[in-house]
């Protein structure tokens, strides 16, 4: 007999989230052993690290009320991941990100900023992208998303060019935005058209990073 373990869809949806974050706390907790033993470049973990740090702020803000506190959470299901915790709790930015920082002639604070500014960039890009494959492309739903994306470049005006791929494709959306009611929804060909543009500029942002601590 076929035991569910959902009794409707909210749920279920709760629990695809919970296991969502199983799935991030260990994916981080074997990302930061392989980065330890040199299995993995330097390149590859910061970005990989930088998508799990934006997934996993995204995913606990929205559990908060489920998942009041994440270390109670990895104690409850046993997971024995003590680097993913401090990565995704304490630090908030991949180890190279503080490397660079600390090997910075900039005063601390700034280096500690400037980190900060990356990880939120990179959040507000995969919030934005996953808003578009969840279909939430009504203008109201869209509009915010670009918006604290273009305002994360600001922040980042000494790493990206004021021609950065990003950052020209985000402001030509927010004005076609601009030109639109709050109800009205994106099309099909728009919101793939956006998704596009987001994975390019994403790309092209990480791209971007290994200068980032220069």
């Amino acid at each position: 007999m076929e035991v569910k373990l959902w009794h409707d869809k909210r749920e279920r949806e709760l629990l695809d989230s919970l296991a969502d974050l199983y799935a991030i706390i260990k994916t981080t907790e074997k990302l930061e052993k392989a980065y330890v033993r040199d299995l993995v470049s330097s390149t590859e973990y910061e970005a990989e690290c930088l998508k799990l740090i934006a997934q996993f702020k995204t995913l606990s803000s929205s559990l908060r009320d489920a998942v009041p506190s994440v270390d109670r959470f990895a104690d409850a299901y046993k997971m024995d991941c003590p680097a993913a915790l401090n990565r995704l709790l304490v630090s908030g930015v991949p180890a190279t990100v503080e490397h660079r920082a600390s090997a910075s002639s900039a005063s601390a604070s700034a280096a500690a900023s400037s980190a900060s500014a990356i990880a939120q960039c990179v959040q507000h890009f995969i919030t934005a992208m996953d808003a578009v494959k969840l279909n939430m492309v009504a203008v109201d739903q869209v509009h915010p998303l670009l918006s604290d994306l273009s305002a994360s470049f600001a922040k980042l005006g000494a790493i990206l060019p004021p021609d950065f791929e990003g950052k020209v494709k985000v402001r030509e959306w927010l004005a076609r935005l601009a030109k639109m009611g709050a109800a009205d929804e994106l099309t099909e060909q728009q919101s793939r058209q956006l998704h596009f543009d987001l994975d390019s500029s994403y790309n092209a942002f990480m791209a971007a990073l290994p200068s980032a601590g220069s």
